[in-house]
């Protein structure tokens, strides 16, 4: 396929799957539950961090989650007590238990207090060319109280060859124009163009049958490979084609 056949092809893809009828099986469901700002970061970002595995079970964990915070995931985090936080010890999706659900909130209490909101922080990490930098710097700041080393794992790390996949995920939801219904577009200071694709095996075998990657290993590394193939397609907006990618991969099994 010549480069333009390929561009003509994803354009139409990714403009097929970004329409509110995806909403209905995605994660990308629970941060539109909300109004405000800061819950629709906390929300958003909590059920990117549990977002692996079938998705229907994510989908229920993530709707279960807003209900243990009252479904105000700010003052709950505001303004928790021990009290509030045992009725989380029974939470779990997979490896991610009441034990990390309960140092996430402690440290997003933390994040809030000292920076206001996620987007100020993510803001002066951020470099013009992706966020990636921002990500590795967040996660410091995240674990930088004292904390369960098991906890550690739900967030990772671009520095140590991480493609991080929940957290880029979590950035296309939170920085890409609402205009289609699916993203919410509420990080002004931040541009698509920072953004990179949330690769996971879905994006990564369509990328990879496309000739748009070539690396194996769905890692740091393969991402900026596909970083780069994407921004030769479209440099302000190159997370579009996640759209194209996943949707190819989990409806059309491409």
């Amino acid at each position: 396929m010549k480069a333009s056949e390929l561009k003509d092809f994803l354009d139409e893809k990714a403009a097929l799957y970004e329409q509110p009828k995806f909403i209905e099986t995605d994660p990308v469901q629970i941060p539109h539950l909300f109004t405000e700002k800061e819950d629709i970061e906390i929300a958003g970002f909590l059920t990117a961090t549990i977002s692996w595995g079938n998705r229907k079970s994510i989908l229920t964990n993530a709707h279960k989650l807003m209900h243990l915070l009252g479904n105000s995931p700010y003052d709950f985090i505001m303004h928790h007590d021990q009290d509030h936080l045992g009725s989380l010890d029974d939470f779990v999706h997979r490896t991610f238990n009441g034990i990390d659900l309960r140092y996430f909130l402690t440290a997003l209490q933390h994040i809030y207090t000292k920076y206001g909101d996620m987007e100020t922080f993510y803001v002066q990490y951020a470099s013009e060319a992706h966020l990636q930098n921002a990500i590795h710097n967040f996660k410091k700041e995240f674990f930088s109280l004292e904390h369960p080393a098991r906890t550690q794992k739900h967030i990772s790390d671009p520095a140590k060859n991480s493609a991080a996949k929940r957290i880029n995920m979590f950035l296309r939801w939170m920085i890409r124009s609402p205009k289609a219904g699916v993203d919410l577009g509420i990080w002004h200071t931040l541009s698509p163009a920072q953004l990179s694709c949330p690769l996971d095996v879905h994006s990564g075998n369509v990328a990879r049958k496309l000739g748009l990657l070539k690396r194996k290993q769905n890692d740091g590394k393969a991402l900026l490979e596909l970083d780069k193939k994407l921004r030769s397609l479209d440099a302000l907006d190159p997370v579009k084609y996640d759209y194209a990618l996943f949707g190819l991969g989990v409806f059309e099994k491409f």
